[in-house]
């Protein structure tokens, strides 16, 4: 099986994860595999102080969870440190690892994918070729990773339930406005940009590394607890027969294929909507 993700050393104490699943980055129970392993070196490995996470894709970093995957097999993870699924045990130990995480994102994060981005410590984006957002409403569905207990604290309770509610694209210069990023970088620079400040952290000590972040990671992570019924959410209202319905036109319209309504899927999701209330209204 070709693995996902090409985690490599670029000096000491700095590693890069780089995503590449094509044809669009779509995360799965095998990517969740390989994030948990890459996490586990995160947690366990001293060499590790810094890891960035990027994409071998410029129109995709991670796209969205993938609604066609075994979700046996993701059930088949076992339960990790926290106790919980999976997705939310990642995230959770995402955030509280020692190391230092840090998301170079270039094209689009959506959905799971704009909920990893958001358990990173920091996140620099292309001015250029970042999309985020959260799509799931506009699905039917409630998001399963609890993006709003993170968003919240970083863009506030109202620009929080715009990116939530609203389910549409936002660019790198109005995520880096509400704090959904820490900055938009252009294109061109963000690259070097991010690997002379990881190198840059790389370079200190790793006790104080730690030891700031653990003392940050307590007032302001959310606690553990949260992330349960956001799960249960999630899974109710996927199977909601009108959530399929709209999964159903979005799957004719070139969903999870390398195709406009990726590219545009805030768009797209408006379009589909508006379909749906011209069919049901005649």
């Amino acid at each position: 099986m070709t693995r996902q993700i090409a985690f490599e050393q670029q000096a000491a104490g700095l590693w890069t994860a780089t995503f590449d699943n094509p044809p669009i980055n779509l995360i799965d129970p095998d990517t969740v595999g390989e994030l948990l392993q890459v996490v586990a070196s995160m947690e366990n490995d001293e060499e590790v102080k810094v890891v960035v996470f990027r994409s071998a894709d410029p129109d995709f970093f991670l796209a969205h969870w993938d609604v066609a995957a075994d979700q046996a097999k993701l059930a088949a993870i076992p339960h990790g440190p926290t106790g919980l699924p999976p997705w939310a045990d990642l995230l959770i130990q995402l955030s509280r690892a020692p190391a230092i995480s840090i998301a170079e994102i270039r094209g689009r994060a959506r959905g799971a994918g704009s909920e990893f981005i958001l358990a990173c410590d920091m996140r620099f984006a292309s001015r250029e070729r970042a999309i985020l957002g959260q799509p799931e409403v506009g699905l039917g569905m409630i998001p399963g990773g609890n993006p709003m207990a993170r968003l919240a604290g970083l863009t506030g309770r109202g620009r929080g339930l715009e990116i939530i509610l609203g389910a549409d694209d936002f660019s790198a210069e109005v995520a880096e406005l509400y704090g959904y990023v820490n900055r938009a970088v252009r294109d061109d620079e963000i690259e070097t940009f991010v690997d002379s400040f990881a190198r840059r952290l790389a370079s200190f000590e790793k006790h104080a590394l730690t030891g700031a972040k653990a003392l940050m990671n307590d007032v302001s992570l959310p606690p553990d607890d949260v992330f349960p019924p956001a799960l249960t959410a999630f899974r109710t209202s996927s199977a909601h027969p009108k959530t399929r319905a709209r999964a159903a036109s979005l799957f004719e319209h070139g969903l999870q294929q390398r195709s406009e309504t990726e590219l545009h899927l805030g768009r797209e999701l408006a379009r589909t909507n508006f379909n749906q209330k011209e069919r049901t209204a005649s």
